[in-house]
């Protein structure tokens, strides 16, 4: 596979600045803030009508962890159909069971209904019992990236994990790193794990353009500002670009 520099987007407006900067590739949610869940298809109607790379959808029910009830099982059934009828290029899917292995009977499900579009094993994969008996279960199901930071917090954390599954992959599933990942990351990790994909946010803190402001009454998280908004960084994106086509070529 050809290297890949995938920027993780919850906005038109990220979307629109991510392949400015030079992204191969987009992943979509909705609330980015507390780790992406499944994104309105509004939303991915009008990204697919204002950029022309690739555009995989993260689908996930809820925030929290990756074992799923019988209804939220069925949404994400009905959200993989959906969006791979909609024209998306791949969908970003993860299901465990309660011991944390891979549950490859509900994964098989889904990547049928996915109708032969692409198909990432998201970060279920960094929280899961063994990452070398789920790559080879992945591996079997036809997945053809695996989303990990190495099962660390932070991908810089993870390199010696991300460097075996990079050599017992060997390219097939694509290991795609991501959590922290940012031109200088890439840089550093890139020679050491042999990783030609990188996945990032870019995200910079945009100022509400709001002038009245009633402060003290937050709709979301206790902590973060109702008056920050979250974007994409095309500056970064191109940075992180460069870095890749340095190492890997463009």
């Amino acid at each position: 596979m050809a290297a890949i520099l995938e920027v993780c987007v919850d906005s038109v407006e990220s979307a629109v600045h991510a392949e400015k900067g030079g992204a191969t590739r987009l992943e979509l949610c909705a609330d980015l803030i507390i780790g992406g869940t499944s994104p309105d298809e509004d939303l991915f109607l009008m990204v697919r009508e204002r950029v022309n790379i690739p555009i995989r959808v993260l689908l996930r029910p809820r925030f929290g962890d990756f074992l799923y009830s019988a209804d939220e099982f069925e949404l994400l059934r009905r959200q993989v159909k959906r969006f791979a009828g909609l024209g998306a290029d791949g969908v970003v899917i993860g299901v465990l069971q309660p011991d944390g292995m891979l549950d490859e009977q509900l994964m098989a499900e889904l990547i049928a209904l996915a109708g032969g579009c692409g198909i990432t094993l998201h970060r279920a994969f960094d929280v899961c019992r063994d990452p070398f008996a789920t790559l080879a279960a992945a591996k079997e199901l036809g997945v053809d990236t695996i989303l990990t930071s190495g099962q660390k917090a932070c991908c810089a954390d993870g390199g010696e994990l991300l460097r075996r599954l990079v050599a017992q992959s060997g390219g097939s599933p694509q290991i795609l790193v991501g959590a922290g990942v940012n031109a200088e990351v890439i840089r550093a990790l890139q020679p050491v794990t042999g990783a030609d994909a990188f996945h990032l946010s870019a995200k910079r803190v945009e100022n509400s353009r709001m002038s009245y402001r009633r402060e003290g009454v937050p709709m979301g998280l206790p902590g973060i500002s109702e008056f920050e908004i979250w974007r994409c960084d095309e500056a970064a994106v191109r940075a992180a670009r460069q870095a890749l086509d340095e190492l890997c070529g463009p």
